[in-house]
């Protein structure tokens, strides 16, 4: 393992314990007091992701046009596996060029500047390296005069998926030799067809951000899927797909454990989350409101929706407020002598 992939292991170890310090919050409504450690906030840890997901979705809602949306999934071949363990900054960062020029491509066939949110999952469901980007795409794009254009009439098709397999498999393969990595795999790769999937979303354009809010700050494995830890190693669940989703059991010893979940640790700072063509920063900034007016029925303005507040787990009324910060030491010794008198506020 290299440091990157040590420090975030240990951080994930020391996530709310006393290592990384607390704070005390008070209920709005009860008067409640209750001790929490804090989050080490890694983007890999299984308990730190649920806050992050929900302001991703709510800082997408008011994106939404009234048009299809599709879910498209990029998959690298499991011959290009050995290469992302070693350079997976490179591999993944031309999985999301070579995914986004496929569709770029097949929309300026049409006259079309498509859009694209994409995300990196790395993992199969036993933890084995399975690299993939999820993509919600919306069914259309904007043409050279400005105007709103579906790709099909009906919006229930998106583009052939054979097609986009196989320029995806150019694009990919160039970029390979514009880099120079894995030049000596390259003919391997034509062995196989690249598997490329596509779909509509069920539902209206509210229910996709909420559909990909699901792949947006997911990590290799959740907690819920442990079943036992112990010295002999860890039992854990998974969907064997090959089986129609058969709902199987897989022992590790904790240093294979380990190993496989440090696969999936990306690198520092690489970003796993990507908006392309006009779903872009530059775009949405700059255009995405006149993409808006093209739809005169559908104005959604802000979402004001609030995000959920901490709810007081005693009353499960009050929204839990922080009224002091404590570091390593833990925190005053009166907050402590406090809830050894009144049990009933301690966490």
């Amino acid at each position: 393992m290299n440091t990157w992939q040590l420090r975030t292991l240990s951080a994930i170890r020391r996530c709310r314990t006393a290592a990384l310090g607390g704070h005390i919050d008070a209920c709005d409504e009860c008067g409640n007091i209750s001790i929490s450690y804090n989050s080490c906030r890694n983007r890999h840890c299984p308990k730190c992701q649920g806050h992050k997901r929900e302001q991703w979705i709510h800082a997408r809602r008011d994106e939404l046009l009234p048009v299809p949306y599709f879910h498209v999934v990029f998959t690298l071949p499991s011959a290009l596996n050995v290469l992302a363990v070693h350079r997976p900054r490179e591999v993944y960062g031309m999985l999301f060029k070579a995914a986004w020029q496929t569709l770029h491509t097949f929309g300026e066939n049409r006259g079309l500047q498509m859009g694209m949110i994409a995300v990196l999952h790395t993992w199969g469901q036993n933890l084995s390296l399975h690299p993939h980007l999820h993509c919600i795409v919306p069914g259309g794009g904007v043409s050279k005069s400005g105007q709103w254009k579906n790709v099909r009439t009906n919006g229930k098709f998106l583009f052939p998926v054979k097609a986009l397999g196989k320029v995806f498999r150019a694009k990919y393969v160039a970029l390979m030799r514009e880099q120079s990595i894995g030049e000596e795999a390259v003919q391997s790769l034509f062995g196989t067809p690249w598997v490329v999937y596509a779909k509509r979303s069920f539902g209206g354009p509210k229910s996709v951000v909420e559909y990909l809010g699901k792949y947006t700050h997911k990590i290799a494995i959740s907690n819920h899927r442990l079943q036992s830890v112990d010295e002999d190693g860890v039992c854990f669940s998974y969907k064997d797909y090959r089986h129609q989703a058969k709902k199987r059991s897989m022992q590790l010893s904790l240093e294979a454990f380990t190993k496989r979940f440090a696969l999936h640790i990306l690198p520092k700072r690489f970003v796993r989350i990507r908006h392309y063509g006009f779903l872009s920063s530059t775009w949405k900034r700059l255009k995405f409101k006149k993409i808006r007016e093209t739809f005169p029925e559908h104005n959604p303005g802000k979402d004001t929706t609030a995000i959920k507040h901490r709810r007081c787990p005693c009353c499960k009324q009050g929204n839990l407020h922080t009224i002091l910060v404590f570091d390593v030491r833990g925190p005053p010794p009166a907050f402590i002598r406090l809830l050894k008198k009144d049990p009933v506020n301690a966490q």
